[in-house]
């Protein structure tokens, strides 16, 4: 399906790819021929991230810039489009989260979840959906969600909060956006190998065992699945696509865990 290098002369921006899906997600649309722009808050995670998918081949330079920062990101954008031109395909990915009791969950902590995921996207999704729509840029979007934001979870209330409110926003765009030529989705992985969040949510052998127990495909997901995933959902395979959420979880929203 993905043969040919379906992303040459596009620009895409992830944010999060430093690391994890993110960075596979990178990856992936660099291989497919874009012009790719990651954004991170850490200089040397960012710089080892660009070295590994430069040593790839892929075009990529690395922007630091933390994404509840509104100026930062201005910056970042105007710094993406110097070197690469208008941003076509944008991936927000940067996220935060930990385990802990609703009842001891602080104000600090809600809130900087919350302004990562939730403000976050919308800093990234509002600012290059008014330059595309203003420079008559084909534009789509994927937002990184969680099962959580529909299902719940008792201890990432922050989290699965903040999720929800991203998935309600995707929709919300995809319907006001769509005679600009911009489309939205909602890309929700389930647990995925060699990520933070599998150690997060399921840090114990029989944690982990009573997770796969609930997976009718009996394993995790691999990064390069879901960066498959996404990019379909960027490509215009998915052309049709807009307001969705694309659920790769294996099956295990099926069995109600």
């Amino acid at each position: 399906m993905f043969s040919s290098r379906i992303f040459i002369g596009r620009t895409a921006l992830v944010t999060g790819g430093t690391s994890g899906i993110g960075l596979a997600i990178a990856a992936r649309l660099g291989s497919l021929g874009a012009s790719t722009a990651i954004i991170g808050r850490d200089e040397t995670k960012l710089e080892s991230a660009v070295a590994s998918l430069t040593g790839n081949g892929f075009e990529v330079r690395g922007y630091r810039a933390d994404v509840r920062d509104e100026a930062a990101v201005h910056d970042a954008l105007e710094g993406i489009e110097a070197d690469f031109g208008p941003v076509g395909l944008l991936v927000n990915s940067a996220a935060g989260n930990f385990r802990v009791n609703p009842l001891d969950l602080t104000p600090n902590g809600w809130n900087a979840v919350v302004d990562i995921v939730l403000n976050g996207t919308w800093n990234l999704t509002q600012s290059v959906g008014r330059r595309a729509i203003k420079s008559a840029t084909p534009l789509s979007v994927v937002n990184i969600g969680t099962s959580a934001a529909l299902t719940g979870n008792p201890d990432t209330v922050h989290s699965a909060s903040a999720k929800a409110g991203v998935l309600a926003m995707t929709k919300s765009l995809a319907a006001a956006w769509a005679p600009h030529g911009v489309r939205l989705n909602v890309l929700t992985p389930g647990l995925t190998e060699h990520t933070g969040g599998a150690g997060i949510l399921y840090g114990t052998e029989a944690e982990m065992d009573e997770h796969l127990a609930n997976i009718p495909l009996g394993r995790l997901a691999s990064k390069t699945e879901i960066a498959d995933a996404c990019a379909f959902l960027l490509s215009d395979f998915g052309a049709y696509i807009t307001g969705t959420e694309l659920l790769v979880d294996g099956g295990r929203r099926l069995t109600g865990h």
